[in-house]
């Protein structure tokens, strides 16, 4: 039978803007080449599962154990609620 469930756990999480020192902060790197094939930046955040594409306005996740992560701004802004 399929249920409902609420995540428990608090993650920290910011807005990601693209800057050198957001990039430094969670080890991002960019992608200069992109810009010959797209007309916007493309940028990898290393998480424990590989590989994740982050956008600037993207939320970069902090989870209990220190992981990141990101989530989609669209969706983390459905998804959770601001506590502080």
């Amino acid at each position: 039978m399929l249920h409902k469930y609420r995540k428990t756990a608090l993650i920290e999480a910011e807005q990601f803007d693209g800057t050198q020192t957001m990039m430094v902060k969670y080890g991002i790197f960019a992608h200069p080449e992109a810009h010959y094939f797209m007309d916007k930046p493309l940028y990898t955040l290393k998480t424990k599962e590989g590989d994740m594409q982050v956008k600037p306005y993207d939320y970069i996740a902090t989870g209990v154990d220190g992981e990141h992560w990101a989530i989609d701004k669209n969706i983390f802004e459905r998804t959770y609620k601001r506590v502080d």
